[in-house]
């Protein structure tokens, strides 16, 4: 079976490997969660034990308890007409009801129950049995506990859609449960009506002392706005009818009268001394009822006479007796038109004179009137205070007056608020739950305590266990997954060489182990279309990860083709290449890199693999990192591709040391194995990086040592059950030819 990743990356183009491949992480689906809990069934099936186990036992020890219930109605009741309480209980019903609920757990309540009872030496109460000592209430501890334990058994709870509330008690004692519930009720209706008498005596008495002392200030208030009133001059108790200001609109409209004289008399005056004398009479009227006939009398004389001088003059001569008498009467025409028209223009000035000083007479008088005014306004707001004062004071005395004499009447029906509809009677059977219900319900939470407890392991557990995981942590394309191998069994590994009991494809050709390896080198060998890797590079991120297993595995998969390959040892700090084949360690990689030996002498063969040549570590030395980094190193790796078409390399984990990222950068392809579930994502990533920022050339990741029959690898490989009876894994020739001549020829057919 190949990889699950249908186009690899390039190899050797570091930015292809980095952004080549691409993972998709997705949603959890139902099936996931299923192998999660089939992953986790062990725990789930405790959970499921233990909560049935619990559930018999609840159900097989569960108290046979005794209920009784009484229930109450609250109601408004026809006291609210009347209520003087400071607390208003109307509202909202709802809310009326849960505050008498409270008021019926409350500790107060409690307390007096539990003293009337005497519930701190009542054994039955206290589910005790033999002589109890005597307990009193007024040790806190004891008190504490015994209201505690009636508050925890007594269950108050509104009957829904009405105002009744329903008040019930277990205990194992019929009896004490009905005596407890009916004790409550009775407490509680007598702390209604006490607390709410009380209320209302308060406001009584309160009232009382409260309405002499206003009654004095309604009656001082009243005084003092009737002597405001006969000051201010105000009739009745109507503020805007007064002396000051009926004067006032009065000289307010003289002042605009004398104004408008004023304008008129200034405008005639302005248009008489400024005009021509002659059209003085027939343009404006100068003195206000009369017409200026005198003047126009007088020019007309003169006009006349002015003709008759003419006539004089021009037949007689000015000098005849006749035209001098005519001259001088008209010079004595002219003397009394230049009189009369300054006495026209005299008195117009006389009328503005006199309407100046009317209007600035007048507008003083408005002026000091509206400064009385303006003291008269600050007045009335005085007054007005002072009226508002007595009212708010009459109206307060009114209103509590009439609170105080209601407050009797309301104190008696307070107690009609709370209605006792049943009283509580002791119960003929105790009430146990079904021992299927309790069973049932306890193996339900068992369940799901055991899923959930199944998904937090879950979440909790660092380990790679999926190729899906893998992929979207690492961003990279998985290769192949290696099976865990099966141990040979102990006469089996008795007649085995220590190659085929160390490499699992050559005892089991068939199994899914080597199926795997064959997957690898397909995957390997396609990572790059027309240039398959030379240099191979198996490395892991931790140390015992499985890929010593690995690379001799893929080594002896790869050579069982027509091709020669060589396996190193590039690990120089723990070498273990030759026990896995049973060789000689003495001489190896070390050896040829200081040219102690040549790598043709220093290249040991497998017997039962004849194109896979071995070159161990050699002898440890005390600096590989130098070594595996000098040229000699690069030169040694040169020269077996040239004798060798793959060359397998088998380094140091990457996180340890350096060595692995050394070798990696020489490689054409690097494989980063995997073991499942003992790698954490962290480390993985970790090392992942490390690749990637040295340029090494990632092909992709083998998952190693997978057990598949795991939930999430079910099925992975379905072909096992394929059948290899009349075809041999490795070849596609029929069983008569020998075994011999095609066992390590080809790929299986499938």
């Amino acid at each position: 079976m190949g990889s699950k990743n249908t186009q690899p990356p390039l190899v050797g183009v570091p930015e292809t490997n980095q952004a080549g491949f691409s993972t998709t992480v997705t949603d959890t689906t139902l099936s996931e969660a299923l192998i999660v809990l089939r992953k986790r069934k062990l725990i789930v099936i405790v959970a499921v034990l233990l909560g049935l186990a619990y559930g018999i036992f609840k159900a097989e020890s569960q108290p046979k308890l005794y209920e009784s219930y009484g229930r109450i109605q609250v109601r408004s009741g026809s006291s609210n007409e009347y209520r003087v309480s400071t607390v208003q209980y109307g509202g909202d019903s709802s809310t009326k009801l849960l505050s008498e609920i409270e008021i019926l757990k409350s500790d107060s309540l409690m307390l007096t129950v539990c003293r009337e009872m005497d519930l701190a030496n009542n054994a039955d109460f206290l589910e005790k049995k033999g002589p109890l000592e005597h307990a009193s209430l007024d040790d806190g501890e004891t008190r504490q506990a015994t209201v505690h334990r009636l508050q925890s058994n007594l269950h108050v709870t509104i009957v829904p859609k009405t105002d009744i509330i329903r008040i019930s008690y277990s205990s194992l004692n019929a009896k004490l449960s009905a005596d407890i519930v009916n004790k409550v009720i009775s407490d509680y209706v007598q702390r209604s009506y006490q607390t709410r008498f009380e209320s209302s005596q308060r406001a009584s008495v309160w009232l009382s002392g409260t309405l002499e002392g206003l009654k004095q200030e309604v009656e001082s208030s009243q005084e003092q706005m009737m002597d405001m009133q006969r000051r201010l001059g105000i009739l009745g108790f109507d503020p805007t009818h007064n002396q000051i200001s009926a004067s006032l609109d009065a000289l307010a409209q003289a002042a605009g009268a004398a104004k408008l004289q004023r304008i008129i008399a200034e405008a005639r005056y302005r248009v008489v001394s400024g005009m021509d004398p002659n059209t003085i009479e027939g343009t404006i009227e100068l003195t206000p009822g009369t017409a200026p006939g005198e003047l126009n009398m007088l020019r007309g004389q003169l006009a006349g006479a002015k003709a008759n001088y003419a006539t004089l003059e021009s037949s007689l001569g000015p000098n005849h007796p006749q035209a001098k008498a005519v001259k001088a009467q008209i010079d004595e025409y002219v003397k009394e038109i230049d009189e009369e028209q300054n006495r026209l223009i005299t008195q117009a000035k006389q009328t503005y004179v006199i309407a100046k000083a009317n209007e600035d007479q007048t507008t003083a008088a408005l002026e000091a009137q509206k400064t009385d005014a303006y003291k008269l306004r600050d007045q009335l707001v005085e007054y007005t205070l002072r009226q508002r004062e007595y009212e708010a004071n009459r109206t307060l005395y009114d209103s509590l007056q009439q609170r105080l004499r209601t407050a009797s009447v309301q104190s008696g029906l307070e107690s009609l608020e709370v209605d006792v509809v049943d009283q509580a009677l002791p119960p003929a059977e105790p009430q146990l739950r079904p021992q299927s219900t309790v069973i049932l319900t306890a193996l339900v939470f068992g369940l799901l305590a055991g899923i959930v407890a199944a998904f937090l392991m879950e979440s909790l557990d660092t380990g790679l266990r999926s190729i899906a995981e893998i992929e979207s942590i690492t961003e990279l394309p998985s290769l192949a997954i290696i099976p865990r191998a099966r141990r040979s069994s102990v006469d089996q590994a008795a007649t085995l060489s220590t190659a085929q009991r160390n490499v699992g494809i050559l005892t089991q050709p068939k199994s899914q182990f080597a199926e795997a390896f064959r997957s690898l080198r397909t995957s390997l060998l396609l990572s790059n279309t027309g240039h398959p890797p030379k240099y191979i590079v198996l490395t892991s991120a931790t140390p015992s990860e499985g890929k010593t297993t690995a690379a001799s595995n893929l080594a002896a998969i790869m050579a069982q083709r027509d091709t020669r390959v060589l396996l190193i040892d590039g690990d120089l700090r723990r070498p273990n290449i030759h026990h896995r084949f049973g060789l000689n360690g003495k001489i190896g990689l070390t050896t040829v890199l200081t040219g102690a030996t040549k790598l043709e002498e220093t290249v040991q063969r497998v017997p039962e693999i004849p194109n896979l040549d071995i070159l161990p570590s050699g002898p440890v030395p005390p600096f590989p990192t130098e070594m595996l980094s000098s040229e000699a190193m690069e030169t040694i790796l040169k020269r077996c591709g040239e004798l060798y078409d793959y060359i397998v390399i088998d380094s140091p984990p990457i996180l340890s040391v350096t060595d692995g990222v050394i070798l990696a950068r020489q490689a054409d392809a690097v494989v980063l194995v995997v073991r499942h579930g003992k790698s954490s994502k962290h480390v993985v990533r970790r090392a992942r990086d490390l690749l990637l920022r040295s340029g090494a050339a990632i092909t992709g990741i083998v998952l190693n040592a997978v057990d598949l029959n795991s939930p999430e690898y079910y099925g992975y490989y379905g072909y096992s059950g394929y059948s290899y009876s009349s075809v041999d894994s490795d070849s596609w020739e029929s069983q008569t030819v020998p075994h011999e001549d095609h066992t390590n020829v080809g790929e299986t057919k499938r």
